[in-house]
């Protein structure tokens, strides 16, 4: 919810209703942060691109999938839709399908991560299974029609991974929401597809992966959840990135090291963290979430690595475009995604190691329910008032007891 109040007003939101407003059906669902009002899959969709845009959404960690977007995005707006019939979706229900359906998502991710993240958007591929698991279990479907509801949803499957640093990133993760809330109400009417969608010879593990391990999607059922072993982001970019900004901010907190001193910053990370995360010279603000090197200048310059540090002026500063030259990086096999170690030579010789052995936000390292709220006031805070941001935390705290989850979007609107 926070992150979506923070990406409600990003240029991709303007460009996308500007788009799609003129077509959208009856007004059913909100977008979250604003005030214009869609049918309920267009607003899975639009809810899903505002609350992955700023790239500052929840991660698994163990795949790098971002399970809440698809999931959360298409069950509140399926609970505004029903809540226009009075058939209210309850808190409880809402986090029983919410659950589920991440559980879903983050199984199948599971069975084909790694190679699948070489040319793949994983939430736009796994996560869309994860939207119809969700919808479908509020929508009360039979395991037949679950099993069509994923056949549908498989057929949608898709995201490139070329489209880094442009607004499709996150049209990615909004269509993951809104075809798989499409596919659960496509089987609830008996449209057919696939019963073997994922495993089939020409289906979707093999068509997008080729070689996976499928058994792991069974490994615990029902016994060990996917979800508690989700992530959390203090920073708004690529998480791969996170443990490079730990250490710069250590440096610069607790060595005080200032910008004009550093000569050069060597970094050292798991080898995803330059593969995803590796563009030298990053062209705009959408980009520079993808820099690792744009990342250890921010944090060097401003001591901070929040949404304000990946727009186009900080790309451009000269101070940052300074320190973001003096910065190499190379990949070390032996260290865990979530570590980095990272040298900093300062100009009168003197070297500052720092290693991070779990990123802050890690499964390892977490963020404490302080941390986030600060983080949710922090995006919330310019487009709603204080009175309604404390409000909104309160009742997101205890969704479990709520009678109605549409709720939350009516707090969310301005």
């Amino acid at each position: 919810m926070g992150c979506a109040l923070g990406g409600a007003h990003h240029e991709t939101l303007d460009a996308a209703l500007a788009a799609l407003l003129p077509f959208a059906g009856p007004a059913q669902a909100g977008v979250i942060g604003r005030r214009e009002r869609l049918d309920a899959p267009t607003a899975a969709l639009l809810n899903g691109m505002s609350a992955h845009v700023l790239d500052f959404d929840d991660t698994h960690l163990r795949t790098l999938l971002h399970p809440s977007v698809p999931v959360a995005s298409s069950l509140l707006a399926l609970a505004e839709y029903r809540a226009q019939s009075g058939a209210t979706l309850s808190g409880a229900d809402f986090l029983h399908a919410f659950i589920v359906g991440v559980d879903v998502e983050c199984r199948i991710a599971n069975a084909i991560y790694p190679t699948h993240i070489e040319q793949w958007y994983i939430t736009g591929t796994a996560g869309v299974f994860g939207a119809a698991a969700a919808v479908g279990r509020v929508l009360g479907l039979d395991a037949a029609g679950i099993v069509r509801a994923f056949g549908i949803a498989g057929t949608q499957a898709a995201g490139l991974r070329e489209m880094a640093g442009t607004m499709c990133k996150s049209f990615v993760h909004g269509r993951a929401a809104q075809n798989g809330m499409l596919s659960a109400f496509m089987a609830q009417s008996g449209f057919t597809s696939s019963e073997r969608v994922i495993e089939a010879p020409r289906g979707f593990a093999r068509v997008l992966v080729g070689d996976c391990d499928l058994g792991v999607i069974l490994e615990g059922l029902g016994e060990r959840w996917e979800l508690a072993l989700n992530t959390y982001k203090p920073h708004a970019c690529g998480v791969v990135a996170h443990p490079v900004i730990d250490g710069c901010l250590e440096a610069r907190n607790k060595h005080g090291v200032a910008p004009a001193e550093i000569a050069a910053v060597t970094l050292r990370v798991h080898p995803l963290a330059l593969k995803l995360t590796g563009i030298r010279a990053p062209r705009g603000g959408l980009e520079s979430k993808w820099s690792l090197y744009h990342s250890a200048a921010v944090a060097f310059c401003d001591g901070v690595a929040g949404e304000e540090q990946y727009t186009d002026s900080r790309v451009f500063n000269p101070q940052v475009e300074a320190v973001r030259e003096r910065v190499v990086a190379e990949a070390d096999a032996g260290l865990r995604d979530d570590e980095a170690h990272v040298a900093v030579t300062l100009t009168d010789g003197r070297r500052i190691d720092i290693h991070i052995g779990h990123a802050l936000g890690s499964v390892a390292n977490p963020m404490s329910d302080g941390d986030l709220e600060r983080k949710f006031i922090g995006l919330a805070g310019d487009t709603l008032p204080a009175g309604r941001v404390e409000q909104l935390i309160e009742q997101c705290w205890k969704i479990g007891t709520l009678t109605d989850v549409a709720q939350l979007a009516r707090l969310a609107v301005p």
